[in-house]
């Protein structure tokens, strides 16, 4: 992103013709919803890249987890405050202890303030963070979202953990074949803004329109909010509410942990499917005690070692979030930015009771 700034009418009160007029030059701000868009990124849209620039030394990062007690985002950040380390930077973890919408606002305002080179954020709300994350790339430091996305316009790149319509859609053909394809389905999610879930849900929900899930229905989406004890009293509900069920997918890794304990002490354990996306190291005990046939994910250290890397390519310059733009991210190669800046890790893990054994995270 360069750092100078657009061109702008000298005279604030002019008319609307002459705005009309100027926009061919500079464009006028505030005028619509479209000229309104963060003027940072609009200069982004005219940067280029140099991608045999080296890696500047003693890069300041910050990773902004949609909570700072979540265990899987513990392990995301970790990674990269790791990878940091590889090309001399300095990382570091801040965010709430709660994955409320507004939560991390102050958290990006202090972040702008000690002037990071990269803020690195995994967004509880797409909207809610957008002005501070905007101003944060008017003093051009580099905004790389991960895990959970914002608006595109709001940042320069999405990591993205995996296809989000093959998270969605595998999730609803593997819980499929586990419940033979008929019955009443729930989904347990984490908040109601989460960007990554509602992706996902929202292919779960595409994919059950498809003439061989006729027979199956979803009765209910429920929201734990990423809160353990909440995700275990929204499973007991579910269970309640619809004795019928056969299966509830939780696409978060604190839901699927607190649905598991809760069914693996109840009458349900056998009787109901559970699947979704959660760690190894947490489902364990729970693939081996048969409350759990399988569950998938990926590998979260992957994921944060990778946006470490992508954040320093973008201070580096070597890379402005434009499609088809390559960057190396050390140990896991060349990567490729795609459509509206996202940056793929990989396909998820399917773990079950043969290969949980090879993982420890």
């Amino acid at each position: 992103m360069r750092t100078t700034t657009r061109p702008r009418p000298r005279l604030l009160a002019v008319a609307a013709a002459a705005c009309t007029l100027s926009l061919a030059l500079a464009g006028c701000s505030g005028t619509t919803k479209s000229d309104a868009k963060d003027d940072a990124k609009d200069e982004a849209q005219g940067a280029k890249a140099d991608p045999d620039a080296p890696l500047k030394k003693g890069l300041k990062l910050a990773f902004l987890p949609k909570q700072i007690n979540n265990p899987y985002e513990k392990i995301v950040d970790e990674a990269g405050i790791a990878a940091a380390e590889e090309y001399d930077g300095k990382a570091k973890e801040v965010g709430p202890s709660d994955a409320k919408a507004s939560s991390q606002v102050s958290y990006i305002n202090t972040l702008v303030q000690q002037r990071q080179d990269a803020i690195l954020i995994a967004a509880n709300d797409p909207n809610a963070v957008c002005g501070p994350l905007k101003q944060a790339m008017k003093q051009d430091i580099k905004v790389v979202a991960y895990d959970s996305d914002t608006d595109k316009d709001c940042r320069q790149l999405f990591i993205n953990q995996a296809s989000s319509e093959e998270v969605g859609r595998s999730l609803i053909r593997r819980t499929a074949e586990q419940v033979g394809h008929e019955g009443q389905i729930a989904i347990l999610s984490a908040t109601q803004n989460a960007t990554n879930q509602n992706a996902w849900i929202e292919y779960m929900k595409k994919e059950l329109k498809k003439p061989e899930y006729k027979d199956m229905k979803l009765v209910k989406t429920a929201y734990g909010d990423d809160d353990d004890q909440k995700s275990f009293q929204e499973t007991q509900g579910l269970l309640k509410a619809y004795p019928k069920l056969k299966a509830v997918i939780s696409p978060t890794t604190v839901g699927i942990a607190a649905a598991a304990r809760y069914i693996s002490d109840s009458t349900y354990k056998g009787k109901v499917v559970l699947n979704g996306l959660g760690t190894p190291n947490q489902m364990r005990k729970y693939i081996k005690d048969g409350t759990v046939e399988e569950f998938s994910l990926w590998d979260p250290k992957k994921l944060g070692y990778l946006g470490s890397y992508a954040a320093a390519s973008l201070a580096s310059g070597q890379i402005t979030g434009k499609e088809g733009e390559k960057f190396k991210a050390g140990q896991l190669g060349e990567r490729t930015v795609g459509k509206d800046g996202e940056v793929i890790l990989g396909p998820p893990t399917v773990f079950d009771e043969k290969n949980i054994g090879k993982y420890d995270f």
